[in-house]
């Protein structure tokens, strides 16, 4: 495997600096971010378009209002009710998705190139005369509602919601971005037109155009298709004050198999630190099979099927977060071992093979997430949110391969501190039997977080 990746690092290396020539920017206005990586391999044009609309903007005791209005975006506008609007996607087979983060509403929209003047028409439509019809409103409520009343039920998404709630102490990042029953039941067609009209705004927007289309038209077809929404500016964040809640918080549910969700302070994306802390994490929990966590959690102790970290960082904050599930009488014993692997792994950092490997991962498998306009048009929207620069992509493998072995370990030492270390339990320990299981043999390796948007 180590001899494949090297050879995968050496084929690629220079796909990336050929890859990112081809990225330019296009004006759209000085209050917008607009990116094309033109390829006319296949007639095929995806969009990634980026808007201030994100679950933190939800008001004060409407939360999951942003989530339900974007869930509402290809369910009619103007003259088409939901059915005609879904219709008229798919009889030009334009795909076409919406979906919130905590600082962006994100749109998707892919289409043949002799189909992308339509698609367009319909996304203009959707953003400047959305209709919120009852009957759709009513239907999608139902289904945002039985999607909470399941998540209830399962111990991963207990543990995320209340973690997200703790870590943040009341930031509006802290609030669960779908809602809960009773915000959702009381959100009306009303909130969500308000909702639309102030925040799916061109004012601060973010987009990427990857695929089989000149910067000519993209600009043309981009100004007309965005000249009629609203550029109206979208109230900032609030900054926020201390991040985490150290200690074990745990929420008891009668469930066999508990799960955990930990996390600390992370480093924001502009620091300098970032790209260490990111190969670090990598070698720490991030890596699958390889990492550390999985080699002391799973390998040798037999108490977990896999565990993973990852780093992500929002607008007004960062986090270290991973997630583990074991048995109620192991629960206990695992966060202590993730304790001991993190509190080791802060004090004398990763081998030299250790670092090596995974800067051969992390450099040659970067390209795979261009491997479609799609992947490329999602892992630049990704960038833009994230307000890297355009040249970022030719410089990132540069910067994974110039991380040193001191690095990892100065950043290591700052970030993976298990004192300041935020666990939230859901379900209920019990009593520890016999002695732990050895791992069995043919489970599958933990995802990757965020597989398809490589740092």
């Amino acid at each position: 495997m180590r001899t494949f990746l090297a050879i995968l690092a050496i084929a690629v290396c220079a796909a990336v600096p050929a890859m990112a020539a081809d990225i330019r920017k296009l004006d759209l206005g000085k209050s917008a971010e607009v990116w094309l990586a033109e390829d006319h391999t296949v007639p095929i044009v995806s969009f990634n378009i980026s808007m201030p609309a994100g679950s933190a903007y939800d008001p004060a005791g409407k939360a999951g209002l942003a989530a339900f209005t974007a869930a509402m975006l290809d369910e009619g506008a103007d003259n088409l009710d939901s059915a005609a609007f879904h219709e008229a996607l798919a009889n030009k087979a334009i795909r076409f998705s919406a979906g919130t983060e905590r600082d962006y509403l994100v749109i998707s929209v892919s289409s043949l190139t002799e189909n992308v003047p339509e698609a367009m028409r319909l996304l203009q439509l959707a953003l400047t005369k959305p209709r919120f019809d009852a009957p759709a409103v009513a239907r999608v409520r139902t289904q945002i509602i039985q999607s909470i009343q399941q998540a209830e039920a399962e111990p991963p998404r207990v543990a995320s919601k209340a973690f997200t709630r703790i870590f943040f102490n009341g930031h509006p990042y802290g609030h669960p971005s779908t809602g809960d029953v009773d915000s959702i039941s009381g959100i009306t067609a009303d909130d969500m037109r308000a909702f639309a009209r102030t925040h799916w705004v061109r004012n601060g927007i973010k987009i990427a155009v990857a695929g089989d289309i000149s910067a000519e038209q993209a600009q043309k077809l981009l100004g007309s298709t965005f000249q009629r929404v609203s550029n109206a500016a979208v109230k900032p964040l609030p900054a926020i004050g201390r991040l985490g809640a150290p200690g074990v918080h745990t929420i008891p549910m009668n469930v066999p198999q508990p799960s955990a969700v930990f996390g600390l302070p992370g480093i924001m994306r502009q620091d300098p630190d970032f790209i260490p802390g990111y190969v670090a994490n990598y070698i720490l929990g991030g890596g699958g099979f390889s990492s550390r966590l999985t080699q002391e959690i799973r390998v040798k102790r037999g108490l977990t099927y896999g565990i993973s970290t990852s780093m992500s960082s929002y607008s007004k904050a960062a986090v270290m977060l991973g997630s583990v599930a074991t048995r109620a009488d192991a629960i206990r014993q695992t966060v202590q071992v993730v304790k001991d692997t993190m509190a080791d792994f802060a004090k004398n950092g990763p081998t030299q093979q250790e670092l090596d490997d995974a800067k051969t991962y992390l450099t040659g498998s970067f390209p795979l997430a261009f491997a479609s306009n799609g992947g490329t048009a999602g892992q630049l929207g990704a960038f833009q949110r994230q307000n890297l620069d355009i040249g970022y992509v030719a410089r990132r493998n540069a910067l994974i391969d110039a991380v040193t072995l001191d690095d990892v370990k100065r950043v290591s030492a700052k970030l993976f501190d298990p004192a300041r270390l935020t666990v939230v339990i859901a379900g209920t320990p019990a009593q520890a039997g016999a002695r732990p299981r050895p791992a069995p043999p043919a489970a599958q390796p933990p995802a990757k977080p965020d597989a398809a948007k490589k740092p």
